[in-house]
């Protein structure tokens, strides 16, 4: 998770939400990162988790990210967790619940839909307080 972090920290714009994502391999190794790009690329699908997907993916050479893990310092919108399962995600570990978008149990549990064909496994709230503090910052503005 404080790779995500750092991730987040680095985005292109400081318009972004500071979200970032980070895909590891079933070995451990980094395949990919992203951080938010929607205001700096105009484009309502550059989440942060939907970038790491597709470098991820090209890294792979496949769209199947069996075994892999994604960690993300923000609870998936529907997009994002819809994303992940159809990439075959097998762990989704992510920071800061999101109340008004989340996915991941917030508003809707999209990864654990027993109607769904893959549900990763889920580890929430890691470093919570830190990415949550993020937000918070970010939200606040300049004091």
């Amino acid at each position: 998770m404080r790779r995500a972090l750092s991730v987040a920290s680095t985005r292109p714009s400081a318009e972004d939400v500071p979200v970032g994502a980070v895909i590891y391999g079933p070995t451990g190794i980094e395949l990919a990162v992203g951080a938010n790009e929607r205001e700096v690329d105009g484009d309502p699908t550059a989440h942060a988790e939907i970038l790491a997907l597709r470098r991820a993916a090209q890294v792979a050479g496949t769209w199947r990210l069996d075994g892999c893990t994604l960690v993300v310092t923000l609870e998936p919108c529907t997009m994002c967790a819809g994303a992940l399962v159809l990439a075959r995600m097998e762990t989704l570990v992510f920071g800061a619940w999101e109340p008004k978008t989340g996915a991941v149990g917030s508003l809707w549990d999209v990864v654990r839909d027993r109607r769904l064909n893959h549900r990763p496994e889920v580890y929430a709230g890691v470093l919570e307080e830190e990415c949550s503090a993020l937000m918070r910052s970010f939200f606040r503005g300049p004091l």
